[in-house]
């Protein structure tokens, strides 16, 4: 069952231009709990989260916010010329990322305070930049079948996708998530193929990271294997690893009481925001 959220805009500076951000807060009343911030996967949105974000919110008394990425969801669409860069996922964790939290007031002595990151596939790798390159400016990290490294089984998925897309519903189904689905797909989906991306690596950052991480992976990822987990976990050490059985690529779906239960309790062990 698709779940409706009532999301609002708010106008970010990035690449020159104004564009529209959509989001959508979570318990904003709790003013005093952890903020975690939810960033989506490569063809995520706000409401493609379903009722994720809640759930945890309300497993661990936290506040939330989550939002669509540029071209995702209802903000600004990528327009059809604009090819998305190899570096397109750093440019989202150190200039949409920073922008957004300017605009909503988030970070360190700010009214909303330091946030704790919670990403999906591209959504985690993009908190993993974004930790590696702010690293006083985020409580910790729970990420979800993130990306450090492109892998054989990930390009070998995507270009399935692809056919996927172009013959089935699938684009009819996404449509129903994005203002312009193809905007999402193919911002996504040219970019992971390009072949320059197979050098893609976030492995030499990762040690810049100094807050907390959970890292989980599902063993039946369709879209990479433990080697990305556990890579974090070589360059961070304080990384803790949940790998679940029984689950694909999304974990917030295919474990979802697991995954609340070990992230509520982890987000709660490891914030400085709790009063």
């Amino acid at each position: 069952m698709e779940t409706t959220v009532d999301t609002a805009l708010v106008k970010v500076p990035f690449d020159g231009r104004t564009i529209d951000i959509e989001y959508q807060w979570i318990g904003a009343r709790r003013r005093h709990r952890p903020l975690v911030v939810f960033l989506h996967e490569g063809l995520g949105s706000v409401s493609m989260w379903r009722d994720f974000p809640r759930k945890l919110c309300e497993a661990g008394d936290f506040r939330g916010l989550v939002f669509s990425r540029y071209g995702y969801g209802r903000s600004t669409p990528r327009p059809p010329d604009e090819q998305w860069g190899v570096d397109f996922m750093h440019r989202q964790a150190r200039e949409a990322l920073p922008a957004l939290f300017d605009a909503l007031e988030i970070g360190p002595g700010r009214r909303h305070g330091k946030p704790w990151l919670l990403g999906h596939s591209d959504g985690g790798s993009i908190a993993l930049i974004h930790a590696a390159s702010f690293p006083d400016d985020v409580d910790g990290l729970t990420v979800l079948a993130p990306h450090i490294m492109v892998e054989d089984i990930s390009v070998r998925s995507i270009a399935a996708t692809r056919e996927t897309y172009l013959h089935t519903d699938l684009r009819a189904r996404l449509a129903r998530h994005h203002a312009h689905v193809d905007s999402a797909f193919w911002g996504w989906n040219d970019i992971w193929l390009n072949a320059d991306f197979r050098h893609w690596d976030l492995r030499p950052m990762l040690d810049h990271i100094r807050c907390p991480v959970l890292a989980v992976q599902g063993e039946d990822d369709e879209y990479g294997t433990m080697a990305q987990i556990e890579g974090i976990h070589r360059y961070a050490p304080q990384t803790v690893l949940l790998k679940l059985a029984r689950c694909g690529h999304s974990p917030h779906r295919d474990q979802t009481g697991a995954l609340t239960a070990a992230s509520a309790a982890f987000i709660t062990a490891h914030t400085s925001t709790l009063k």
